[in-house]
């Protein structure tokens, strides 16, 4: 049992016939991963590297049976397509697109809570379980089926810990990379609580970052529910000064639990192994699964 996305996922690709679209559905057609059509609206009708395209979400789902989307929509546009997904009953809206206005988001988010679906992203890398659904933007060839589940809120870090997870012998059952923005569909806790659940997975490896409170909160569910797989943590931006806003829009640090150091010591705390360097993620997860 895969987690959000399998051989069997029925994928389409919204904003599929723009240039990003075009180029990421190609390389996910090409791993094998089942993309049945996508939208571009005003191009009903049309055919597109091999699969029809789609004036609406909810055509798209009715001629398909579509139940995850990627969206590529641009930034302005963005938010309406996650919406128009979870009204037409896609279970998966994986969004890649990168800023999102934060209105927008708020607006997506509240929309879609008490809807049948699951929001990853946005501004993220997407979903990959490995030999059988590749939905994002990751070079699928790093990634090998195996039994570590993978949640990160960083595209590169997601890649790099597959890769060494991958040269210890070792490999994935899905790899979810979150998104970095302040407003995401997907939590840390949500992420860790699906590969929890999974039979398959045997270790989970946990990428945060400076700024808010997603891994302090993933690591206290995971103390309370008994901690019964072993999770690897690293935190990026140790280095960062402080005060001053890097990387991801989500990695502004508003307190004194923000830091890569505070959040490391909560980790520890709640059983979290933690290592200080990316470096060591893949070493860490064959020693503790030893």
């Amino acid at each position: 049992m895969s987690v959000l996305v399998n051989k069997d996922s029925k994928i389409i690709v919204q904003g599929f016939t723009g240039s990003e679209g075009t180029f990421h559905a190609e390389q996910m057609i090409e791993y094998g991963s089942n993309v049945v059509g996508g939208v571009t609206p005003g191009k009903g009708g049309q055919t597109h590297l091999d699969r029809p395209v789609f004036n609406t979400v909810s055509d798209a789902v009715k001629e398909t049976g579509a139940d995850v989307t990627i969206i590529f929509v641009p930034p302005a546009f963005a938010a309406d397509a996650i919406m128009e997904a979870a009204d037409a009953g896609i279970k998966v809206i994986i969004t890649i697109t990168e800023g999102i206005p934060v209105s927008d988001m708020v607006k997506a988010s509240d929309y879609i809570k008490g809807k049948d679906c699951r929001l990853i992203g946005p501004n993220c890398p997407g979903v990959i379980t490995p030999g059988e659904a590749k939905v994002g933007i990751m070079p699928g060839f790093v990634f090998k089926k195996g039994t570590v589940g993978i949640v990160s809120k960083s595209g590169t870090l997601t890649y790099e810990a597959a890769d060494q997870v991958v040269k210890e012998g070792l490999g994935i059952t899905t790899a979810i990379g979150i998104g970095g923005d302040p407003i995401i569909g997907t939590t840390t806790k949500e992420a860790v609580e699906l590969l929890m659940n999974d039979d398959e997975t045997k270790a989970i490896v946990m990428i945060g970052e400076i700024g808010g409170q997603l891994e302090a909160d993933a690591a206290k569910w995971i103390k309370e529910n008994g901690n019964k797989k072993p999770v690897i943590g690293f935190i990026a931006g140790e280095t960062a000064p402080a005060g001053r806003t890097m990387g991801h829009a989500g990695a502004i640090v508003g307190g004194s639990e923000d830091t890569a150091q505070a959040k490391k010591a909560i980790l520890k705390e709640n059983g979290v192994h933690v290592v200080d360097s990316p470096a060591e993620i893949g070493k860490k997860v064959a020693e503790v699964l030893g």
